[in-house]
């Protein structure tokens, strides 16, 4: 079999179990997902990983999506000294005082709502794109509202892991 691994990924398959759980646990909070991902170790590509990620991100309960929710920051207020979160954010980051109010108006009204952080995949999003996402998915169902979540965790872990998995290029 031929492996087009990389550098990073070389790396994460030797990985002492306990490493790799915490390195994914900063991909994905929840715990389910690292273990799904930690279990079908080594990965012969990058896209093997990121096809293990789609189907434990598809498989995750509620409890584990909310689990995965948690961790993530409202949308224009990324983590202090955390560099993923300020990367993943960064549309938000020249946005006027007028905009930031307003998401953090709507971030407040979408969690009273459903009960969690809006999440959304905001990599190469701008404030106003974000904006706009929430202004329309706070009208959906709860149900409806999952399947986006999931949709956008999804996203989310797949560009957390191709970074992982080409680190050292």
């Amino acid at each position: 079999m031929t492996s087009s691994s990389t550098p990073g990924l070389a790396r994460f398959n030797t990985l002492a179990d306990d490493e790799a759980t915490t390195t994914l646990h900063e991909v994905c909070a929840s715990a389910a997902w690292g273990r799904a991902i930690l279990s079908r170790r080594p990965y012969a590509s990058a896209e093997a990983l990121l096809l293990a990620s789609d189907t434990a991100t598809a498989a995750l309960d509620e409890r584990d999506l909310a689990e995965a929710m948690a961790a993530h920051p409202p949308i224009g207020r990324p983590k202090p000294q955390d560099p993923t979160s300020s990367r993943e954010q960064r549309g938000m980051a020249d946005a006027t005082e007028e905009l930031k109010a307003e998401m953090l108006e709507l971030n407040l009204a979408y969690q009273e709502r459903f009960g969690h952080v809006f999440l959304i995949c905001a990599t190469g999003a701008t404030g106003e794109q974000m904006r706009d996402a929430v202004k329309s998915r706070i009208g959906n169902s709860p149900e409806q509202e999952r399947g986006i979540v999931r949709t956008e965790l999804g996203k989310i872990n797949r560009i957390r892991l191709t970074r992982l998995a080409t680190e050292g290029e």
